[in-house]
């Protein structure tokens, strides 16, 4: 085989037909570098797309309708808590994600040179920093425990009354789903278990999963990766034990009103259960590409980050709503990474090392969000069927809807534990099934997929007493609608219908319920039940929640709620439950079908015949910059099954018969041969529009087909060896420069502040060889050009630290932000330094320098609050009596940073080096 050798670049890089890649390495920490750098390489506009995510950051290139996940995202602390998360990683975990982060860091360049998107869009892609994989898990998911839905439940139990509070309960437009089921050797033909299923989420283009294959020594995995996050967390199988997950449907966020006043300086304070505290708050802004900047104030009280109002929004300070719009109420969203600081990617590497049902499941114990559902079996038949996460203990209310701040009746107690779990995996018949109903999850949630999927999954698996991996396509692809019964029962009973609507009415009751491409009879049901969900939704019993009093016209809550807000959605899912409510009389359910049926029999006349299902139900992905793809329809082919088939193909029942989410994945995981198991994704395994492997696999995912594992390396292709060459700067050891930035956070502490707005701050001392990689990437930046050190090589900038570690009269720290390198902080005694020579240096003077790191010198506000940070620790020592700064004169940023920190502007001063303008920071008389 040609191309680039595992001694020359660390890893290798395979391809099956379909592109997907294999990759090799001969460590672990290499075989992270080899993933992170493949995402970067396949999938780069993906991942710049899900960094600005994380930060905020949209807008300044999609424009204004990103502002609004911006908003939230800078509102909801995400990257903070990431930063947090990755700061409380064990050291070989740190080294992992950070290993990852320096292979996309090392790969962007070159993926982005291949994307159109770069050009179009107008950007270069941006570093990623070592808690980015974190921070994209934690957009990725923060909305599956879907939080907003208890915006919805409000509004109900304000305009209906507290009884209505869960009359819409049912799996709603803002949540995602999944199949899948597990059978035991006893039911397969091979004697060993099966796993299948596919995960239901909004479709994006390039997908949201990523087929791949991990092998180093210590393990080799296949399985479904999230592109930016090391390993497989969701789908996977290692030869011996596979796994694969669903949503829970837990509930583990809570929002709770706040009542939020201004202060006379300007800060926030928050009613808690002790009264009036002070809430940290400062304010950022967005950049808005096409329009004018957005400044946001980020506030945060001790129950969690305010996402919706603030203190001088009507409700927020307590005042009463004069308009027509209701102004929403200050609250906060508390969510357990944000708490606790944990987002469970320790169990990411303990996955990929899992060899048993046991080792998988031990290492589940330590997953945290989203809450899943967990198939698992091993090649000895073993099987695993539990729930895997962190559900807060608190009062049901904090479940149902928002919850008073000030009451400590609604306070988090603890976590539930342990998680809910059946005793031997699979059940009397052989199987396993989880498909987000009201199963093993029913204590932990309050809104769960209706029944259907998981009743026909079990009712299809009992058709056959021995099942083969070919066979699951069949399972996967079926389309019978079982939750048409309701309305149909009702249409069977109409009466007094005109010819063309008793015609339909006779068509509908034979139809089989099966929601297929080519089926016109599904087309007519749609119509049929879309002009339903809009009567009911006039109906004067929901009037108080429809209409002009939806809550998307009637309250002010943000335009990225207004989905779980709108009303006729909510009609359309929980249309079943209503057509059999009480809250509409007999008579009223019956006429309501009458008159839609008679609506859609004067739609589809002689002349006008339905269109197929397949025409009409299309797919509608989503993508972050669709004009570089040149054929755009080759994206949207036409579909089977609807929102409650085993084929979950979901339209908006009453809105769209377009289908925006589905199956973001197909997969069976085979025990006896891992090489006969199988898998599909949407679009193709490459993120490059125009790739051959851009959209290869939609046929084969539109028609139910997937495509074989191939696990043979006689079988692969080795990809191109230009993607694997390393530069000078990449030839260090398998710690990477990012896993070496981690090691500080385990030093001995000099010194540890909590500080608004920016964490747990600690200063530790460097270490000139251990940093050396973190230091000359910082110091060798244009950013950092007056630091003096931007021509030095790594070399020189070991030399010189390493002087500087020698000497007891200079200093050097690392700063740390909740464990995470943000700066280098320097201090002298000026009277042992040349400085001295240039000024008259008086008892008490103590001399520094600081170097913000490139992750954080963006962040409005950063610099200042560190800088007082910094400050604090100079003055705790009684004999420092004045600090001393001598920032290069041309440094205009930095002289006006200390004249706003209070320091004295003194003469300019010529020193070897550069021209310095000297300034003085006095210690102030009451420290």
């Amino acid at each position: 085989m040609g191309g680039s050798t595992a001694g020359e670049s660390g890893f290798e890089v395979f391809r099956d037909d379909w592109g997907i890649p294999h990759l090799r390495a001969d460590s672990a920490l290499a075989l992270a570098r080899a993933q992170g750098h493949n995402a970067a390489a396949d999938r780069a506009w993906q991942l710049e797309t899900e960094r600005h995510r994380l930060q905020g950051t949209t807008a300044a290139f999609l424009g204004e309708e990103a502002l609004a996940w911006d908003r939230f995202a800078r509102q909801a602390r995400l990257e903070d808590t990431a930063r947090r998360c990755f700061g409380r990683l064990d050291p070989e975990t740190a080294a992992w994600v950070a290993a990852y982060v320096d292979g996309v860091n090392a790969g962007l360049g070159e993926g982005a040179r291949a994307t159109p998107e770069f050009a179009a869009a107008g950007i270069a892609p941006g570093r990623w920093q070592p808690w980015t994989p974190l921070g994209v898990w934690l957009s990725t998911h923060i909305l599956f425990a879907g939080f907003p839905t208890k915006l919805w439940r409000e509004e109900v139990a304000r305009r209906l009354g507290d009884d209505a509070i869960t009359l819409f309960a049912t799996d709603g437009p803002g949540t995602s789903g999944s199949n899948g089921w597990l059978l035991t050797g006893e039911r397969t033909v091979t004697g060993a278990p099966l796993i299948a299923g596919d995960p239901h989420r909004f479709i994006e283009a390039p997908g949201v999963y990523q087929q791949i294959r991990l092998a180093c020594p210590e393990f080799d995995v296949v399985g479904l990766a999230v592109p930016g996050v090391p390993g497989l967390a969701h789908f996977g199988h290692t030869g011996g034990v596979a796994w694969a997950i669903t949503n829970a449907m837990a509930d583990y966020q809570d929002l709770y009103r706040e009542r939020l006043r201004r202060t006379e300086d300007g800060g926030v304070e928050a009613l808690g259960p002790d009264g009036w505290e002070t809430a940290a708050a400062h304010t950022e802004t967005i950049a808005v590409s096409g329009g004018e900047p957005v400044a946001v104030e980020i506030v945060e009280t001790a129950r969690g980050p305010v996402i919706v109002g603030g203190p001088d929004t009507e409700a927020g300070a307590g005042a009463p709503s004069t308009g027509a719009t209701a102004p929403a109420p200050s609250l906060s969203l508390r969510y357990p990474p944000r708490v606790t600081g944990e987002l469970g990617f320790e169990v990411l590497p303990a996955l990929l090392r899992a060899r048993t049902v046991a080792d998988l499941d031990a290492a589940l114990d330590g997953w945290v969000e989203p809450v899943n559902v967990v198939l698992a079996a091993d090649t000895t038949g073993a099987t695993l069927h539990r729930v895997a996460g962190y559900v807060p203990l608190r009062p049901r209310a904090n479940q149902l809807r928002v919850v008073p701040a000030h009451d400590p009746a609604y306070a988090w107690r603890g976590r539930y534990s342990p998680m809910p779990r059946t005793g031997s995996g699979a059940d009397a018949t052989g199987t396993a099934v989880m498909a987000n109903e009201r199963g093993l999850a029913a204590p932990l949630g309050v809104e769960f997929a209706p029944v259907h999927r998981a009743g026909r999954i079990r009712e299809l698996l009992d058709g056959d007493e021995r099942w083969t991996v070919k066979g699951m396509a069949g399972i996967h692809t079926d389309t019978r609608l079982d939750s048409a019964r309701p309305l149909l029962g009702l249409l069977a009973e109409t009466a007094e219908l005109g010819p063309a609507a008793a015609e339909l009415r006779g068509r509908l009751l034979r139809w089989d319920r099966h929601m297929d491409a080519d089926s016109t009879d599904a087309t007519l049901y749609s119509a049929l039940r879309a002009e339903v969900v809009h009567r009911l939704a006039a109906h004067p019993a929901l009037a108080a929640v429809t209409g002009a009093a939806d809550p998307v016209r009637s309250t002010a809550h943000p335009e990225l709620f207004h989905p779980w807000l709108a009303a006729v959605p909510r009609v359309g899912y929980a249309l079943e439950t209503l057509l059999g409510h009480e809250l509409f009389p007999y008579r009223d359910r019956l006429a309501a079908v009458t008159e839609a049926v008679e609506a859609v029999a004067a739609r589809y006349d002689d002349g006008n015949p339905p269109l197929p299902w397949g025409e009409v139900h299309r797919l509608a992905p989503w993508q972050a910059w669709p004009g570089t793809d040149t054929d755009p329809e080759a994206s949207r082919p036409g579909l089977a099954g609807d929102h409650d088939c085993v084929l979950s193909t979901s339209s908006v029942p009453g809105i769209t018969d377009r289908s925006a989410r589905g199956p973001a994945a197909r997969y069976v995981w085979d025990l006896a041969r891992r090489e006969d198991s199988l898998w599909v994704t949407p679009f193709g395994a490459s993120g490059i529009p125009g790739d051959a492997h851009h959209r290869d696999q939609l046929p084969l995912w539109t028609r139910g087909e997937l495509a074989p594992v191939v696990t043979d390396w006689n079988l692969l292709h080795r990809d191109r060896p230009d993607l694997l060459h390393r530069d000078r700067s990449e030839e260090t050891t398998e710690v990477t420069a990012a896993a070496r930035a981690t090691l500080p956070a385990q030093r001995e502490t000099v010194y540890e502040r909590e500080a608004d707005g920016l964490g747990t701050v600690r200063l530790v001392a460097i270490d000139p060889a251990a940093d050396l990689d973190l230091i000359h990437s910082w110091v060798s930046e244009e950013r950092a050009r007056f630091w003096g050190m931007s021509e030095s090589s790594r070399e020189e900038v070991l030399e010189a630290y390493t002087f500087l570690d020698s000497l007891t009269t200079h200093h050097g720290y690392l700063a740390l932000r909740d464990g995470v390198p943000v700066a280098i902080f320097q201090t002298y005694d000026p009277a042992e330094d040349p400085l001295g020579e240039c000024y008259e240096v008086l008892p008490g003077d103590f001399g520094v320098h600081l170097l913000i790191g490139p992750g954080d010198s963006t962040e409005r506000g950063f610099t200042g609050r560190l800088l007082s940070v910094l400050i604090g620790y100079v003055f705790r020592d009684p004999a420092n009596l004045r600090i001393v700064v001598e920032p290069d004169a041309r440094n205009e940023r930095a002289v006006a940073r200390m004249v706003r920190a209070g320091f004295e502007l003194g003469p300019e001063i010529e020193k070897p080096e550069k021209r310095a303008r000297l300034a003085f920071l006095r210690r102030p008389a009451a420290v």
